[in-house]
């Protein structure tokens, strides 16, 4: 699972960009000169549309490359870019973009109001999500997206380079009933194994912290190695938003800082979600004496 096409082609969009730039050149003056419209031009340089290694090849004379081993270079990237990833096979794969940068990302912070996040997720909790989140899904594409979502966690837990992930929970993700209690149970508890794991943080915001920066919903920020680009995504049901800008970006590190300040720590948060687990492996009975929030009478968030 290493060498993103999605990654590639994105980097190699940006070496473009970077050498139009040097030849003081502006996206339409090069569309004009060869003979294409200004939008595919900006499509190449942010790496939402591929390029094959001829057209690497006339960009670079434009831009006055005289050397062989860059251009070389370039053409390679963009032969290797056309290469299809794994998920592609899966069929229907609408984060197929955010599967490429994901696969190549160095660490990854999230924050999630609603839900564990998919690298997270148990199967059982998965599939009551796929089929609970997506009206009415056919069998084939429920079954190709949970596929998909399970062959993601492998990045997570790479032998040679395990992906740092870092992920703050809003309580309500803890509380939210998705399967059943039982499912609930085993989440939470592989939650808290996870969490034990040295490249992997787990926080949780509880209620008590009131409002908060991720009340806005939410997100993830991908930081890759060997560069300071990153991206920003935001998961939407039907698209998707990914910020490459710095000065688009800068907010949400500033808002994920304040995020972890006012979330529990990591060992707080384990014991956290370890009471959590507890509701749901109470008797009716106990239930009953919940005091509907999922807590114990007198027993406080942090508790």
């Amino acid at each position: 699972m290493t060498g993103s096409p999605t990654v590639r082609r994105r980097r190699l969009g940006a070496e473009l960009r970077q050498l139009r730039r040097a030849a003081g050149m502006t996206s339409l003056q090069v569309a004009k000169h060869l003979l294409v419209s200004q939008p595919k031009i900006s499509l190449i340089e942010t790496g939402r549309r591929p390029i094959n290694p001829r057209d690497v090849r006339d960009l670079c004379r434009l831009y006055g490359v005289h050397d062989e081993d860059v251009v070389d270079s370039l053409m390679r990237m963009a032969k290797e870019s056309a290469r299809q990833g794994w998920w592609v096979a899966c069929g229907d794969v609408p984060y197929g973009v955010y599967i490429g940068l994901e696969t190549e990302a160095a660490s990854v912070h999230t924050f999630e109001p609603l839900l564990v996040p998919g690298l997270l997720q148990t199967q059982e909790y998965a599939a009551a999500v796929i089929a609970e989140t997506i009206p009415c899904p056919p069998v084939e594409q429920a079954a190709a997206r949970l596929d998909v979502r399970l062959r993601r966690q492998h990045r997570a837990h790479h032998p040679a380079r395990p992906l740092r992930l870092w992920t703050v929970l809003d309580e309500s993700v803890l509380r939210r009933i998705v399967g059943s209690r039982e499912i609930m149970r085993q989440q939470l508890e592989h939650l808290n194994s996870l969490g034990a794991q040295p490249h992997i943080t787990v926080q949780v915001l509880p209620h008590s912290a009131g409002a908060h920066p991720g009340l806005t919903g939410q997100f993830s920020i991908l930081t890759f190695p060997d560069t300071d680009a990153g991206v920003v995504y935001l998961e939407r049901f039907t698209s998707d938003l990914y910020l490459e800008k710095h000065v688009d970006r800068e907010p949400y590190h500033i808002m994920y800082d304040h995020l972890q300040a006012q979330a529990l720590n990591a060992v707080d948060s384990r014991h956290f979600i370890e009471d959590v687990i507890k509701t749901y492996t109470d008797s009716p009975s106990e239930r009953a004496e919940s005091n509907g929030s999922g807590l114990r009478r007198g027993a406080g968030p942090g508790a």
